[in-house]
């Protein structure tokens, strides 16, 4: 059985092994998967420019026809080296495919297979770790110190290094989908450019206000009950790589901050002026969405909702490959018990 790990995968990334021609590239993380890809298929072309040294198939197409895989591997290209092949899987099972081209001579070619989360015992999955002339790559979200890591990369890339501080604030603020993070720190590159150094004030006004603001608006809009915005709201944000704990997190600050507005409204505060009092001060863009919260939310429901998100939290750390799921499902019942005022 052949499923890289750690390490193993970056080596194999570097220097693809001969003997395993056929490489399946899957995972949550779809924005690692693409850069795998894209970096086993560079290898293998080797800087060549001949069009039809790179063909890219449709996994759906090979599984009602799959000899037509076998027939691109053994096809020569028509300037020699290598031939690459680039299989999206799709929602049909295309293992009978890989399992038929592994069953012939490759020639000079390279499959590589591009797929979503496979699940233990998929069926792309099982072909591949079990042959001999396979390998599977799993891609999941980034540890916090792959993602500092690739921050540190990044920035040397673009002739800047991160103080110690900016790095701690910036971290955090990426992860769940390796293209986003990636493009987060250009981002934040193109904007330090030519200074030397990121400091934290740059991590700020670059990264950290447009994180914050994604994450208020989504749960902003689930204590007010507006359940449309909150699947669109946390739609994009997984798009755009927020991670599920940070979303969590954010869920578990707001409850705790009406919380002790709402305990100051009971006390006879104006809801404006709680709304006021409230730390860090809260955007006069997001005043009506709060306000409206603390009108649909009681202490004790308050209470109540914090301790289920907590439970949440907990399960989104213990279940990585649910945490999306659960995140989602959490945030979505706060919006319905909102407009039912439960």
């Amino acid at each position: 059985m052949v499923a890289l790990k750690g390490g193993e995968i970056d080596s194999f990334l570097a220097r693809p092994d001969p003997r395993r021609p056929v490489a399946l590239v899957y995972g949550p993380d779809r924005g690692l998967v693409r850069e795998r890809v894209d970096a086993l298929v560079r290898g293998a072309l080797g800087g060549s420019d001949d069009p039809f040294a790179l063909v890219r198939l449709d996994g759906d197409e090979l599984a009602g026809d799959p000899a037509r895989l076998v027939d691109e591997a053994q096809t020569v290209p028509l300037f020699g080296g290598s031939r690459v092949i680039v299989v999206r899987a799709g929602s049909r099972n295309c293992a009978p495919a890989i399992e038929m081209l592994l069953a012939n001579p490759l020639a000079e070619s390279r499959v590589v297979v591009e797929a979503g989360d496979l699940k233990r015992g998929a069926p792309l999955r099982n072909v591949c770790e079990r042959a001999a002339a396979a390998v599977a790559i799993p891609c999941y979200a980034d540890s916090e110190r792959d993602l500092a890591r690739l921050v540190d990369d990044e920035l040397r890339a673009a002739g800047l290094t991160i103080a110690p501080d900016a790095r701690s604030l910036l971290v955090p603020l990426l992860g769940g989908d390796r293209q986003a993070s990636r493009n987060e720190v250009k981002k934040l590159a193109l904007y330090a450019a030519g200074q030397g150094r990121v400091e934290v004030d740059d991590v700020l006004a670059v990264v950290a206000d447009a994180s914050v603001a994604a994450l208020d608006g989504i749960v902003d809009s689930a204590f007010a009950g507006r359940t449309v915005e909150v699947e669109a709201r946390l739609s994009r944000a997984g798009e755009t790589g927020a991670a599920p704990g940070s979303v969590m997190s954010a869920a578990l600050r707001h409850a705790a901050t009406l919380h002790k507005a709402r305990a100051a409204v009971d006390a006879g505060t104006s809801i404006a002026a709680a709304v006021d009092a409230m730390q860090p001060p809260v955007h006069f863009r997001r005043r009506p969405l709060v306000e409206a919260a603390l009108k649909a939310w009681s202490g004790p429901r308050l209470d109540r909702i914090y301790r289920q998100l907590a439970e949440a939290a907990l399960e989104v750390r213990r279940q990585p490959g649910l945490a999306e799921a659960i995140a989602h499902r959490a945030l979505l019942s706060i919006a319905v018990a909102a407009r039912r005022r439960e």
